[in-house]
């Protein structure tokens, strides 16, 4: 009997650790053909997801993958992420959380001019774009201020926030 990855109980255990102190869960995922995902949000292969309660519907952080319902655009998609996909989980307003290394490159799945609703892609501001593949590091410098209210935003499809100077989370990945 092959022994069970304690990844997914980390995963649940900080998603958890972000509730609790009143922080949005997010998580990092590399995107392949079986990463069910809005194609028109992925960039450089990997997704950014607000997986908190107020962004998602129906969460289920299961041992093989994660699910749930969440809003893009105000369209309802439904969401599945292989659990070895997922590179990091992490609280939005401070940068705190685990990165993972994915065993495998996954296969690169670019987005289609038919995949976007109004046939513009968004901008290109997702943290983790156009890095090299390898070991996913999430580093952080707590920032005096580091606010603990949630966000009101409920739209997954919103950007996370993105590194804007010292004190800011940012993802970063090393060989």
């Amino acid at each position: 009997m092959s022994e069970t990855s304690t990844k997914p109980y980390l995963i649940r255990a900080i998603h958890e650790w972000c509730v609790d102190n009143g922080y949005r869960p997010y998580l990092a995922v590399a995107v392949d053909d079986r990463t069910v995902v809005p194609r028109e949000f992925v960039r450089g292969g990997e997704i950014v997801l607000n997986v908190s309660s107020d962004a998602t519907n129906h969460l289920q952080l299961g041992n093989d993958l994660i699910e749930f319902e969440a809003r893009f655009n105000q369209i309802a998609r439904q969401i599945s992420i292989p659990i070895e996909n997922v590179t990091a989980i992490y609280a939005a307003e401070n940068g705190q959380g685990m990165a993972f290394e994915v065993p495998k490159a996954p296969a690169v799945i670019a987005p289609s001019e038919s995949d976007s609703p109004d046939g513009d892609q968004p901008q290109d501001s997702a943290p983790g774009a156009g890095v090299r593949q390898g070991q996913a590091v999430l580093s952080a410098v707590p920032s005096r201020g580091a606010s603990k209210a949630a966000d009101s935003r409920a739209d997954t499809g919103d950007e996370p926030p993105t590194p804007s100077g010292p004190g800011r989370p940012k993802l970063t990945r090393i060989k």
